[in-house]
């Protein structure tokens, strides 16, 4: 089933203009996302072929079935939430059935975890951006190498320092363990390559130092330090680091890195945004989305404020949520058998 099967047979409930246009935060290149509730052709809903969903290619239209919109809503869902409590400039359409699912009979303090949550998640997303941005990882990979050290006097310096410093070559070496320590090792030199040392490490991709057999009457050449730990991590951070690099949205990091605040600007107006509306539900009881402070969201959009600055209006909002989640007259959890009843009504009336 297609959107426009939905809209050919007359199974929209309920149609509205979504994002940044409803919640006054629209300019001249915003996109037009529609949202909007269905229902199913008698036959198909007590059949085997229950569809909850419906979308285009690009996800900015998307229609609810009207059993899966209520689902949503019981579950404090923001984004569901905020279809229902559209403007009236913004609805397209509504059937006088929609008009049993009111904003305000759903609302409870669920809204903390579902609106702030995801606020707080977009905040540690914005924070790992930040660092990216701001620590970038070269596309050459660094190996094993790179995190051992040689003891030298009271301090240490980086292996391939000392190798080259001592006209030394890593394959020659040979390592083993030195007992109740971690990552320490004795390091000895083969100049003549006859005694089958392995190296300190047996290939660039090797994720541990190689340990070799050596004579009793060898002495150690130095002393070598291996990191490991901060090798794991290097790694852990360069695939996290360039797998962002192959999926972010050029565009808008090409926009962030020209007002260059080191953070997903457009996000964070949204992340601000959302903040702001659960602050409202628990300080009102009541939920608009029609932002009344257009101008200086635009401006964080803009990257105007400082990473810095956004992160505290952020904190001074959770600070404000906390505050008035805890003297909250809203219930715990939306009334699951009120919302049942009202299902059903609507069921009936759609399939008597």
């Amino acid at each position: 089933m297609t959107i426009q099967d939905l809209k050919s047979n007359n199974l929209i409930l309920f149609e509205a203009i979504s994002g940044s246009r409803a919640f006054g935060l629209a300019t001249e290149n915003s996109d037009t996302d529609i949202r909007g509730v269905y229902y199913l052709p008698k036959e198909v809903f007590f059949g085997l072929n229950y569809i909850p969903q419906i979308s285009n290619e690009t996800n900015d239209i998307t229609y609810y079935e009207i059993g899966r919109l209520v689902e949503l809503l019981q579950k404090n869902n923001p984004n569901i939430l905020e279809m229902l409590a559209s403007p009236e400039d913004c609805i397209l359409q509504k059937k006088p059935l929609m008009d049993l699912l009111r904003p305000e009979d759903f609302l409870s303090k669920l809204c903390k975890d579902t609106f702030a949550g995801y606020a707080v998640s977009q905040i540690k997303k914005a924070k790992g951006l930040n660092k990216k941005i701001l620590n970038p990882i070269e596309k050459e990979r660094k190996s094993v190498l790179d995190f051992c050290y040689i003891l030298y006097g009271p301090g240490s310096v980086p292996l391939k320092k000392w190798l080259s410093e001592n006209s030394k070559v890593q394959e020659k070496c040979g390592l083993t363990n030195i007992g109740n320590t971690k990552g320490m090792h004795a390091l000895f030199y083969d100049d003549s390559g006859s005694l089958g040392y392995k190296g300190i490490i047996q290939h660039e991709e090797a994720n541990q130092v190689s340990l070799s057999s050596v004579p009793k009457d060898e002495k150690p050449t130095a002393y070598l330090y291996c990191n490991l730990d901060a090798y794991s991590t290097y790694c852990k951070d360069y695939k996290e680091y360039w797998k962002w690099v192959s999926e972010r949205n050029e565009d808008r990091y090409n926009v962030n890195q020209e007002h260059g605040q080191n953070y997903d600007s457009k996000n964070m107006m949204h992340t601000i945004r959302l903040l702001q509306s659960c602050e409202q539900i628990f300080k009102t009881n009541s939920l608009n989305i029609r932002v009344e402070n257009r101008d200086e969201l635009l401006d964080i959009k803009a990257g105007n404020w400082s990473y810095e600055a956004v992160m505290q209006k952020a904190e001074n909002l959770i600070e404000s949520i906390e505050l008035h989640h805890s003297v909250s007259t809203l219930p715990d959890y939306p009334d699951i058998n009120k919302t049942e009843k009202i299902l059903i009504e609507i069921r009936e009336k759609l399939y008597c």
